[in-house]
């Protein structure tokens, strides 16, 4: 039996055992059989053309797992931003757990998707948003027909949470090889701001593959500030699906920083609908050894007057692979509107790979738009210099690859954060040296 047999057969023992009223149960359903129809994306479509899932696809994936684990806070410490004051919305393969985590009811709702689910309490606003910008698509399908776990957060009007939230999953190679599905609802209403900072993390060598989705939807005037660290082992295998819709005049900015993991796939979607809307995507990618990273980004600028800016950095060695199809559509409505796209790449291997493909889909006439992409090699004249002022070669390359990555950095808002992915960048730069933030 194939890994897609298996998880169709999965799933009806998944859906009889949830105690869940008809609404769900349809949405469940109704993705399983689109599943079903389309099967795993393969290299014969456009989106995929550069990504093949078929080696992931030969590991026998439990689906579930066949016991619950407990983890302690000092062997995953290094894993969280420990040195700031943070809600914690934890869970071990799938499963949530309590003495990890730090949620709250007071005054917003940082808690779990399944209590969401299940409540009658949350039912308004599981109809409302729940799978509502979730596209059909394959994976994305697969994921709605098992969501019953992840990170619920609803912050309500006129709300500014004090301190971050942090999403992390850990995955602790109990089983031989496991497949987890975390789905994450994030509502935030007008002018209220939010940080929140997910991590996928496995605690050992064995196969997992994450195929995660997330639905946030930003209400008018609202602030969101959304950092990824992807920074996993060398066996693990992350599909994130992320869609954003933003109402008029808010903000959010996405940073993604990806620097391990077997394979790694960003979808992230913005749609813009309201007048101005501010998109930031911004992305750091260090990778090596025969890592492989794929940023799939969407802007759709619906409504007039509205800008969004993205800036894609990647630096690939050895065998790697990067991957960089982002597309701005501009409705003819949406005039006025002021979009940036970069994707700049330096290859520090002859046998290093990156497919880059910048799009613009423009039907308005009275806008700004610009994208671009380069591919190269360290600036020779640059380490010519940093040489004869008496520092290393390994320095002197680690410094030139940070200097290039450093616009990304200066915009996260988060100095905790960027400090931890400075020290990140250092070590898989392989130097020891400090920075200054």
């Amino acid at each position: 039996m194939d890994l897609k047999e298996k998880l169709i057969s999965s799933f009806w023992a998944f859906e009889n055992h949830l105690d869940e009223d008809s609404y769900l149960h349809s949405i469940r359903t109704n993705a399983i059989k689109n599943f079903q129809e389309q099967g795993f994306p393969s290299k014969k479509e456009e989106s995929w053309k550069y990504t093949s899932l078929n080696s992931l696809l030969k590991n026998d994936f439990s689906v579930f797992p066949k016991q619950e684990n407990a983890i302690e806070y000092n062997d995953v410490k290094k894993y969280f931003i420990h040195d700031i004051d943070s809600y914690k919305i934890v869970f071990i393969d799938g499963k949530y757990s309590s003495h990890l985590s730090q949620t709250t009811h007071d005054g917003m709702d940082i808690c779990l998707m399944s209590s969401a689910l299940s409540k009658p309490k949350y039912r308004i606003l599981i109809e409302n948003y729940f799978n509502k910008i979730a596209k059909q698509e394959s994976l994305t399908s697969l994921n709605t027909a098992f969501s019953s776990e992840g990170a619920y957060i609803h912050i309500p009007k006129n709300k500014m949470v004090a301190k971050p939230i942090q999403i992390i999953h850990f995955s602790t190679g109990n089983e031989s090889a496991i497949m987890l599905q975390p789905r994450n609802l994030i509502v935030v209403d007008e002018n209220s701001h939010v940080q929140i900072i997910e991590r996928h993390q496995s605690l050992n060598d064995n196969p997992v593959l994450t195929n995660s989705v997330s639905e946030l939807f930003i209400n008018k005037r609202a602030i969101v500030d959304y950092y990824k660290i992807q920074n996993d082992n060398q066996n693990a295998s992350l599909i994130d699906n992320t869609y954003i819709k933003q109402k008029q005049e808010s903000i959010c900015s996405v940073h993604t920083f990806s620097f391990g993991g077997k394979l790694t796939r960003n979808n992230l979607n913005f749609s813009q609908q309201g007048e101005r809307i501010n998109s930031t995507l911004k992305g750091i990618t260090i990778i090596g050894d025969k890592q492989h990273v794929d940023h799939n980004t969407l802007v759709h600028h619906m409504e007039p007057n509205c800008e969004s800016h993205q800036d894609y950095k990647g630096v690939f060695g050895e065998n790697s692979t990067g991957v960089f199809n982002g597309k701005i559509i501009v409705d003819k409505i949406a005039q006025k509107t002021n979009a940036f796209q970069s994707n700049k790449n330096i290859l520090v291997s002859d046998k290093a790979t990156i497919n880059t493909k910048p799009q613009l889909e423009i039907f308005a006439d009275d806008v700004k738009c610009s994208h671009g992409c380069t591919i190269g090699q360290l600036d020779e004249s640059a380490m010519f210099y940093l040489r004869s002022r008496g520092i290393p070669q390994k320095e002197a390359k680690a410094l030139l690859m940070y200097a290039f990555s450093n616009n990304v950095l200066n915009s996260v808002k988060i100095p905790e954060i960027k400090q931890r992915i400075t020290k990140i960048i250092a070590n898989k730069l392989g130097v020891n040296i400090g920075f200054d933030l």
